[in-house]
């Protein structure tokens, strides 16, 4: 931990001296180690301007030796990132295994940048239904795994119900050992197309009986290609499902590429007010994808570097990831009634005072020494730069 702590000092340092150098008046008051990348706080004098502070970029990286630096404004602090050379990743059980309670119908999704687990309500007025967007190699798929097989941890069959279309059949097939999904995994258009007439069926039987329960979730992998495969039907099903389906308890979770209204349709598009977008290829695709002019998706790094969109409003988060062969293990576990009480986690990583290195997160604090623990499973170590350490 102490060579982490110097390597951040020294980092600050250097991004002190450029800063110098090139006369802008701003010190590093503080920082904080994500599982993806470190993130420094900057402080200006009156006067100060951003804009010049974000045009040392490229000389900042370069000081570091780092390929890129990301620097922002927040709030009344300027924000400088810099990726880590090995990140860390962020492993679903035992984040799950430090959560003291999950509410119902209530998907884990992974850590936030300061460490805080980030959790989605799906039967929230402000989520109903979840467009996950990215390119080949940003995690969309493994972190639809992790929402769905989250959501069958801290759930009863009678309580959420999945059904599973996957075009391509790979990416949810090791869902399938899962108590909780209907009919297996769908592959076949055709298949497909019944299955969600099923589903509209049930809407419809749901909004005249006005009942809501159990919470029925939908989930779509390649969503670009069923609806090119399916065709118009497979289109207006899933539009009214996601005009429609919240009152009655379903949820939809789609995944795609690139979510233009040209490929899945403005009317659909328009009813995913939750975006987690991975990667992009470039600024069109980011604005495609998030809605917004100016979000930065195309700066992600991929493998589980997310930005949840939601009311205009970002939030970047590490995607939690899990295993085939755990999620297999998670299946057998319900099944066999060996987890009633539906807590998770492994041993090794839920006894006291342990620790995962992707939710350790040593800080960089430059004014007063302090240990809180940030949200449920965080403990930031926060030095003060020339004084006490811990």
């Amino acid at each position: 931990m102490s060579y982490r702590k110097r390597t951040l000092e020294q980092q600050a340092d250097r991004i002190e001296a450029v800063l110098a150098r090139n006369r802008v008046a701003a010190r590093v008051s503080g920082g904080i180690v994500t599982p993806r990348f470190v993130r420094f706080e900057l402080i200006t004098e009156l006067g100060a301007r951003v804009g010049k502070v974000s045009g040392l970029a490229d000389e900042i990286a370069m000081a570091l030796g780092k390929r890129d630096a990301r620097i922002y404004r927040d709030g009344a602090v300027i924000q400088v990132e810099i990726p880590r050379s090995h990140a860390d990743p962020v492993r679903l059980l035992p984040l799950c295994g430090r959560l003291t309670a999950v509410p119902p119908v209530t998907a884990v999704l992974g850590l936030e940048q300061n460490g805080t687990p980030l959790l989605l309500r799906l039967p929230a007025p402000d989520v109903a239904h979840v467009l996950i967007a990215g390119t080949t190699g940003s995690g969309k798929t493994a972190l639809a795994r992790t929402l769905l097989t989250s959501l069958a941890m801290h759930n009863r069959q009678g309580d959420v119900q999945l059904v599973l279309i996957d075009p391509k059949g790979r990416g949810f097939a090791p869902l399938a050992t899962l108590p909780h999904v209907l009919g297996g995994v769908v592959s076949s258009s055709a298949t497909a197309i019944e299955r969600l007439r099923v589903v509209v069926q049930e809407m419809e039987r749901r909004d005249a009986q006005g009942v809501s329960r159990p919470a029925l979730v939908v989930a779509v992998d390649e969503l670009a290609d069923l609806i090119q495969t399916g065709g118009s039907a497979v289109e207006a099903m899933l539009t009214r499902l996601s005009q429609r389906g919240r009152e009655s308890g379903i949820h939809l979770i789609c995944c795609t590429q690139k979510p233009s209204a040209a490929l899945i349709g403005s009317a659909m598009k328009a009813n995913f007010p939750v975006r987690l977008v991975g990667a992009v290829a470039g600024k069109d695709e980011a604005r495609y994808a998030t809605g917004l002019s100016d979000s930065g998706a195309e700066k992600l790094e991929g493998k589980g570097d997310f930005l949840l969109v939601a009311k205009g409003e970002l939030v970047r988060f590490q995607a939690a990831w899990i295993s085939g062969e755990d999620i297999g293990a998670i299946g057998a576990d319900i099944r066999s009634g060996r987890r009633s009480r539906r807590l998770w986690g492994e041993p090794a990583a839920t006894a006291a005072g342990a620790q995962t290195p992707a939710t350790a997160a040593p800080a960089l604090h430059r004014r007063r020494p302090d240990t809180s623990v940030r949200g449920l499973v965080t403990r930031l170590w926060h030095v003060m730069r020339g004084g006490e350490s811990q």
